[in-house]
């Protein structure tokens, strides 16, 4: 089996209720789909006048003589029913029946289909889920390395792909290869010789059909990939608009796009042009089997006289049958080489190893107490320069520790090893004594709020984007939250308050507000660690003055990590900490700083001139 769709079919085990089903039906649908031409072999003897006359009831001696006694039984039964009733009464006894057959086919069909939806709705359903729980529970680190739209791509794209070409196969792997085998027995029950004479020929068929297929899985992969980079430049395209204009950019940035578009354009073609030839390439190859068939199956008629004419023409519509079910099978082979791309793309993010995990015997921590140690840090990023070099450092509880340097310094990594967004290479980071690698990441992370200065708002209620660590908050609690972050003043003169849409990533409002916003959503989860990072830097004077008084009130009585680039924001700081190049060269008080003269007196004196 297919490994890709092995993998895949793994997501199909909640519904095999459907799959039997389905299975179930379509056997009862490829019996009938025989059946209805078979049907039409008696009638054909009738009115050409080639029926046996049997006017003795025939007797059954065994399995091994089923073909000659049903024959015989259902001669003896047309046999006197128009000795008894006249033609006209048997005829339509045939129809009847013929309508029957054809009757019960469709219904068969349609309730395989009816059951295979559940499945396949399903499957892709659980498919989708599961990539978005793996997207959000894999590290910051995997997506520093892929582009944002590659990963939607993946989501959207490669698993409607998936539904389109893998789950289609469910549809056909019983129904259309029975249809076929049902068939097959029709015809050998008809005649042994033709059927062989046939099989000669089937092989040679199904190579030339292969041989259009074989390039198209890398192809696909390509399309995919370029599907990707298109998403990617639509999303950078819309978030960057503003700069996009100001630069003068959009001759650029629709070149690049048109390039992506061009090639995807080639390859999809390409195919497209490739799937297309499937069907038409099967129907040629049968046709061409077909008239071999007319050629020697007219010779046993005419000449030999060894096949029966009525036969001989439901032997044909029997192979002609064959045709669609084949041109079906044939055209989903294509279309599984398209899914094998797509689901290699899924299974890519699915399989990926997340290396920041819980370990089996991980604890959980509600509290703070003492301390947080960092004992002899290093870190980099993809195994390139240390970012973070030997770094040892001791925040008690209850202090306010500033971060200072230049960019690059690696204060922002000291925040995110403490929130577990990375590991640590060596060294340890622990809280309470405790290595946060022992702790539940959940546990830790409940223990920090975030403030960052990229203000994260997402396009949904003012209420809800504060909630968001708390959502059980009552409506009392959240306003109390934006009142601690000076941002209800805003908020209250809002049309509908607290239940305002902010837009998409906040835009309805101005970057202190959604400054304060993040704020307030920090104040409600009411941690007892909190990190802000330059949550002031972006802000203009006045929007400075009303964050900042928020972050004073929302820093009282809590451990703080602070990072600034305005040195004025972090003067009360109990100990302030200056970083070069991933190590600390100084720390202690604004005062005591200043008083060696060292890199924080030239950074303030630099503030200063500025």
């Amino acid at each position: 089996m297919n490994p890709y769709f092995k993998k895949i079919m793994r997501f199909a085990s909640p519904y095999k209720k459907y799959a039997y089903l389905n299975i179930l039906f379509n056997v009862f649908y490829a019996l009938f789909s025989t059946l209805s031409f078979v049907s039409l072999m008696p009638m054909m003897d009738v009115l050409f006048k080639q029926e046996t006359k049997i006017y003795k009831e025939p007797q059954y001696n065994g399995i091994f003589e089923i073909k000659k006694y049903a024959g015989d039984y259902l001669n003896y039964y047309l046999t006197m029913t128009t000795e008894n009733y006249g033609i006209s009464r048997t005829l339509g006894i045939l129809v009847v029946g013929i309508i029957t057959v054809f009757l019960l086919k469709n219904a068969c069909d349609y309730f395989a289909n009816f059951f295979i939806t559940f499945l396949r709705n399903g499957v892709i359903k659980d498919l989708r889920d599961t990539m978005y729980q793996k997207t959000v529970s894999l590290p910051l680190a995997f997506y520093s390395e892929k582009r944002k739209g590659d990963t939607i791509a993946r989501l959207s794209n490669d698993v409607n792909e998936v539904q389109a070409s893998f789950l289609s196969i469910l549809e056909l792997i019983i129904k259309e290869p029975l249809t076929i085998v049902f068939t097959i027995g029709a015809m050998f029950m008809i005649s042994v010789k033709l059927t062989v004479f046939v099989f000669i020929f089937i092989p040679i068929s199904g190579y030339i059909i292969s041989l259009v297929g074989k390039q198209l899985k890398k192809k696909s992969t390509r399309a995919q990939q370029e599907q990707g980079h298109i998403l990617s430049t639509i999303e950078e395209t819309v978030g960057g608009l503003k700069v996009i204009k100001g630069y003068n950019a959009e001759n650029h940035f629709t070149r690049i796009f048109r390039n992506s578009t061009a090639r995807y354009f080639k390859l999809s073609n390409s195919i497209i042009n490739r799937q297309n030839l499937a069907s038409p390439l099967s129907e040629i190859m049968g046709i061409s089997v077909i008239a071999t068939l007319l050629w020697y199956g007219g010779h046993m008629v005419l000449v030999e006289e060894s096949l029966k004419g009525g036969a001989f023409i439901t032997y044909m519509g029997l192979a002609y049958n064959i045709l669609t079910p084949a041109k079906a099978i044939s055209k989903a082979s294509y279309g599984v080489k398209k899914g094998n791309a797509a689901a290699e793309r899924i299974l890519e993010v699915l399989e990926q190893e997340n290396p920041i995990t819980d370990k089996p015997d991980a604890i959980e921590k509600h509290t703070f107490e003492q301390n947080i140690q960092i004992s002899g840090v290093d870190f980099s990023y993809n195994d390139e320069r240390k970012i973070i070099e030997n770094l040892t450092l001791d925040i008690r509880k209850g202090q306010t520790v500033a971060l200072v340097g230049q960019s690059g310094s690696g204060k922002s990594t000291i925040t995110n090893l403490l929130m577990r967004f990375y590991d640590v290479d060596g060294g340890s980071i622990s809280i309470d004594g405790t290595d946060i690698r022992d702790l539940k990441m959940e546990s830790v992370r409940g223990l920090m709020g975030l403030v960052t200065q990229a203000n994260i708002l997402f396009n949904d209620t003012i209420r809800n984007n504060v909630a968001l660590g708390n959502p059980d908050a009552t409506d009392q609690e959240v306003i109390d939250a934006l009142k601690v972050a000076n941002a209800y003043e805003f908020v209250e003169k809002l049309p509908n308050g607290i239940h305002t849409n902010v837009g998409d990533s906040g835009g309805l409002l101005s970057g202190g507000q959604q400054q304060r916003l993040s704020i307030a959503r920090a104040v409600l989860k009411n941690p007892p660690i909190m990190i802000l990072d330059e949550a002031t830097s972006s802000l203009d004077a006045e929007s400075e003055r009303y964050v900042q008084q928020a972050l004073e009130n929302m820093m009282q009585h809590r451990t703080s990590i602070v990072i600034a680039h305005r040195l004025s924001t972090i003067q009360k700081a109990d100990k302030i900490v200056v970083m070069q190049q991933g190590k600390i060269i100084e720390q202690g008080t604004h005062d005591e700083l200043l008083a060696k003269g060292g890199a924080y007196q030239k950074l303030v004196a630099m503030q200063s001139f500025e």
